[in-house]
């Protein structure tokens, strides 16, 4: 178990690590969205206890227990093998984590920030949910790259920098990103143009382009726009954006965070891609 006494100093505040794993969780990085179960109104409780299934044409995943129960959870697993699964994206038996994981996203978490996520983990209670195996009709992934080492935090003082960086853990380009020829997300040619298919309990959603292209993205939209949008669910036509748009997450971030992550979506380059 990790000593929640111990403190992480930042340019804005001292937290303990409980604290901002708190704030992460509930926040950008949102874990919940996947890892709980859903409503109608977003997650539910039990808290990370497993979500409801994801249905594509070549895999129908199901979100695990992220819960401390020891049969059906991650309860007997290590702080170093919470760790690994969130950024090499392997269990301790060594299996590879397969998709949707965003796990190369995750790959740039601070050390600081990934044990806070550990932190939080360990404070949900314990829930004794098995969620069904998954089916994949697709090739496991052989890996996610060499180990991950020691990552440093981003300073804060670089807004475009940090911004990306709670980007990459709230997972924007991973909902945002069309599919390529290749079933994989199109992350070089089509970075935040939209039109990924996320149709799941919540109905039939299509994600929207948030690159700066004036005519079909956010390039338009003021800072507050964008702003409002995110903590919010409205476009500035007033009409409300839909499910699993993690509103009810990002509405618990910072106003400083807020800004450097709508600083670095204005540096997504233009793509016009008009989303039905």
């Amino acid at each position: 178990m990790l000593m929640l006494a111990i403190t992480v100093v930042s340019p804005a505040r001292t937290e303990t690590l409980l604290e901002r794993g708190a704030y992460l969780m509930n926040g950008v990085a949102g874990c919940g969205n996947c890892h709980s179960p859903f409503g109608p109104n977003g997650p539910t409780d039990p808290e990370l206890s497993g979500g409801p299934a994801i249905v594509t044409p070549v895999f129908t995943a199901h979100p695990p227990n992220l819960t401390p129960d020891t049969e059906t959870g991650i309860g007997t697993w290590t702080d170093q093998q919470i760790i690994t699964a969130i950024r090499d994206g392997k269990r301790p038996d060594g299996a590879v984590i397969r998709p949707p994981m965003p796990v190369g996203l995750y790959r740039g978490i601070s050390d600081t920030d990934v044990r806070a996520i550990v932190a939080y983990l360990r404070s949900v209670p314990a829930v004794h949910h098995q969620v069904p195996t998954a089916d994949y009709r697709i090739p496991v992934p052989p890996g996610y790259g060499p180990p991950v080492g020691p990552v440093p935090e981003v300073p804060r003082t670089d807004r475009v920098a940090y911004g990306a960086y709670l980007g990459r853990m709230a997972h924007c380009l991973h909902c945002h990103t069309p599919l390529n020829s290749k079933g994989a997300r199109d992350y070089d040619g089509m970075p935040g143009a939209g039109g990924l298919d996320l149709t799941g309990p919540w109905g039939a959603a299509i994600s929207a382009n948030i690159t700066s292209d004036l005519e079909t993205g956010i390039g338009g939209w003021t800072d507050q726009q964008i702003k409002q949008a995110m903590t919010q669910g409205v476009r500035p036509n007033g009409s409300v954006l839909g499910l699993p748009m993690p509103v009810y997450y990002l509405r618990n971030v910072s106003d400083d965070d807020l800004d450097a992550i709508i600083a670095w979506l204005r540096t997504l380059r233009p793509i016009q891609h008009r989303v039905k």
